[in-house]
């Protein structure tokens, strides 16, 4: 069996649902010095709440040489408790009654495994620096604390999308939330309906008005949580309301995130009832152009390992978002994984062996 295999297993049946990261992250931290590597450690659990901080891992080389980075994150989703893989006709699953935590790591994987192949096979190289980051599945929480001036490298490489390699991901849109407080008037909904303000008909007018789902390519919204009233006798005085609004044109998410608003305040002003509400940006969209030397540089390194480049864009984010929001350029790239989040999730071996042979030529590239 291949060892980058042997490796991934070993990963994936350390627990590491997000916010319970702390085993794994020092595993990793184990074996990153095991292989020589000098390993930073930040103190950002108290910030972020999450159960490990970030670590930078550098992987010293020829100071002429431009240094890179590699990003994976080491949290995952539920149910990811006690995974058991099992490897079947080449290709690896969870045994049904867990995800198989591809997502991400089979990034890490990769990472692990080509420190080794290079150390091996003498490949020159600049300073490499690894990024691990936990709690990316809850909002990109670990990599928002990291203080990317730490960071050497100009660009990188966040090995964190699914589909088969050779994909990039050239394009990820601005996340807003959104939380709604309505405030009504409570009234006892037999006897004396009229003198109540009901939060939850402001609520389903103003979310009747809205434009929601796939606004155009580039543009989505969505209503995510209703909660509010006490009993079918009680006019509702109060509902929260949460939402979101994504697009790869900020304007346009703030546009939309307006109307969203707009929509909420005028129909209580109409009904009589308040509205108290929040907006927080989860993520910074970013593009990239095909002309841009980290895309060439990704492109050339696809086309070494026999592989078309596939120019993507995508309606979630990743760690690439924030690097590129704090100044550094990061790609994210298909490391072979499909199905995420579900019971279903599976890697083929020979994917996983193709986004090694990726990194291995992205190091090359840089030479």
């Amino acid at each position: 069996m291949e060892r980058i295999v042997e490796t991934f297993i070993e990963l994936v049946k350390i627990d590491s649902e997000a916010k319970n990261e702390g085993k794994f992250q020092k595993y990793l931290k184990e074996q990153f010095e095991g292989l020589g590597l000098k390993v930073i450690e930040d103190d950002t659990m108290g910030k972020t709440g999450l159960g490990a901080n970030n670590l930078l891992c550098q992987f010293p080389g020829d100071l002429d040489v431009a240094p890179i980075f590699f990003s994976a994150h080491v949290d995952t989703v539920t149910p990811g408790v006690g995974i058991q893989p099992e490897i079947r006709d080449g290709v690896i699953y969870s045994d049904g009654t867990t995800i198989l935590a591809a997502d991400d790591k089979a990034g890490i994987a990769v990472m692990l495994e080509l420190v080794k192949v290079i150390q091996e096979e003498n490949i020159p190289h600049g300073l490499i620096e690894f990024v691990l980051t936990p709690g990316e599945e809850i909002g990109l929480v670990g990599v928002s604390a990291f203080d990317v001036s730490q960071l050497q490298s100009a660009y990188g490489f966040v090995l964190d999308n699914g589909g088969p390699v050779g994909s990039i991901t050239m394009a990820s849109p601005t996340l807003m939330g959104l939380e709604v407080e309505i405030i009504g008037e409570t009234a006892h909904a037999g006897l004396e309906p009229e003198k109540g303000v009901s939060a939850i008909e402001i609520a389903a007018k103003a979310i009747s008005e809205m434009t929601l789902g796939r606004l155009d390519e580039e543009t989505t919204a969505n209503i995510g949580t209703i909660a509010g009233g006490t009993a079918t006798n009680i006019v509702a005085d109060n509902v929260i309301v949460t939402a979101e609004a994504r697009s790869i044109s900020r304007k346009a998410c703030e546009k939309q995130m307006m109307a969203m608003v707009s929509a909420f305040e005028d129909n209580a002003r109409q009904l009589g009832g308040k509205v108290n509400y929040s907006t927080d940006i989860k993520s910074i969209g970013y593009r990239f152009s095909e002309s841009d030397p980290v895309v060439q540089l990704a492109a050339k390194a696809i086309e070494a390992v026999g592989r078309n480049a596939s120019y993507d864009v995508s309606g979630g984010g990743s760690d690439a978002n924030v690097f590129n929001a704090k100044g550094k350029k990061a790609l994210n790239l298909s490391v072979g994984y499909e199905e995420i989040h579900t019971l279903h999730e599976y890697i083929a071996i020979d994917e996983l062996l193709k986004a090694l042979e990726l990194a291995v030529q992205l190091v090359k590239g840089t030479n």
